[in-house]
């Protein structure tokens, strides 16, 4: 249970120490600590997997780890950073995505006991998970580090964003999952490589990388939800056996 858990905990740390970077005005090192602890929080639920690891205990650590880590820790970047300008109500968009996160990690839990999930057994995710919809709430801030245009620091940009991603947070939109991934055998060497050259992006220019793929994962949301409707004609269709 120890190294698993040390991840989740790492995570949370690096959240939460983008905040301090936010107060500080260190744009740049507040978004790529949050980005940083989304890769542990992918990491530690496979090296739970591998080390046969898993505990209950793993997974409200997990949970509360990332309320904060992609809850509270962008809210505040976003409202030290933009929202604090937007009269009376900028604290209320900053909120906004602090509680859908919340909310959408408490459907998550409340879930995990529940037989029948029809999202899961399909491949599927409800809604946008809690990392990603961190990333997506910083594309604002992309733009603007990416161009310097005081315009994608305006509330009147943000707050309507912030809002759009917590909506998708709660949402009950079939969202793919990485389980839902399978790569056939004649393109795996072209993936590998792929990878390879998506992390030299991050290196050279992150900002422009974090955008496109920002930018691809909200074109697949309308794919993933004509994909789940799919499946669920074809269940309807052929009932059987949950």
């Amino acid at each position: 249970m120890v190294a698993p858990n040390a991840v989740t905990a790492m995570a949370l740390c690096f959240g939460l120490t983008g905040v301090r970077y936010g107060i500080s005005g260190e744009w740049e090192r507040a978004v790529l600590s949050i980005l940083f602890a989304g890769v542990l929080d992918g990491l530690d639920g496979r090296i739970a997997r591998l080390l046969r690891g898993e505990s209950r205990f793993g997974a409200e650590l997990d949970s509360l780890s990332d309320s904060i880590a992609f809850g509270v820790a962008p809210s505040l970047i976003l409202y030290l950073w933009s929202l604090y300008a937007m009269p009376k109500f900028g604290w209320i968009f900053a909120l906004a995505h602090a509680l859908s996160c919340a909310l959408r990690l408490a459907r998550f839990n409340a879930n995990i006991d529940v037989d029948v999930q029809p999202h899961k057994s399909a491949g599927f995710l409800t809604g946008v998970p809690a990392p990603a919809g961190a990333g997506l709430t910083f594309v604002p801030l992309y733009l603007w580090l990416v161009t310097g245009e005081p315009i994608f620091q305006a509330w009147y940009v943000v707050a309507p964003w912030t809002a759009f991603i917590a909506f998708l947070m709660i949402s009950n939109i079939a969202t793919y999952s990485w389980s839902a991934l399978r790569l056939r055998k004649r393109i795996r060497l072209e993936t590998i490589a792929l990878a390879g050259l998506l992390a030299a992006s991050l290196a050279t220019d992150p900002w422009l990388t974090l955008l496109l793929i920002c930018g691809i994962y909200v074109a697949l949301i309308p794919f993933g939800i004509l994909s789940y409707a799919k499946v669920r004609r074809q269940r309807e269709a052929n009932p059987g056996p949950a």
